[in-house]
């Protein structure tokens, strides 16, 4: 028995996980230092939930791409975004005007990616000419 990994729906859950962080956490600023937390503000965390985002959105679109629909434009909208959600640890003061546009182009990177792999309707392998 072949077991199936959904890349999208994990992808669309790594990008759900850094939006509750993002949204949420400053709403529990005040009672984590209480408890020794210091995920607000530390370097190591931010980049760590970057780079799984990365990997996982990369390789789900990818995936889309390559096996499914042959669309670049939700691979290059999710690098769009990626790049904005990168750049706004260099300008901390443009933080709102920068992760608002880069959650959009990744959640719709992930939409348009789930909407041309339904619309192909077929699955391939790598050796795909159309």
């Amino acid at each position: 028995m072949k077991i199936q990994i959904n890349w999208n729906a994990l992808g669309v859950s790594a990008g759900l996980a850094c939006a509750i962080h993002c949204a949420l956490l400053p709403l529990f600023i005040s009672t984590l230092p209480l408890f020794g937390i210091n995920i607000l503000d530390n370097i190591y965390f931010e980049v760590s939930m970057i780079l799984v985002a990365l990997f996982i959105g990369g390789f789900t679109l990818w995936h889309g791409y390559k096996k499914h629909h042959h669309k670049l434009s939700p691979l290059i909208l999710f690098i769009a975004g990626m790049l904005l959600l990168t750049i706004k640890h260099f300008f901390t003061d443009y933080i709102f005007w920068l992760i608002i546009p880069s959650s959009i182009l990744i959640i719709l990177a992930y939409y348009m990616n789930w909407k041309f792999c339904r619309q192909a309707k077929h699955c391939h392998s790598t050796d795909c000419n159309h």
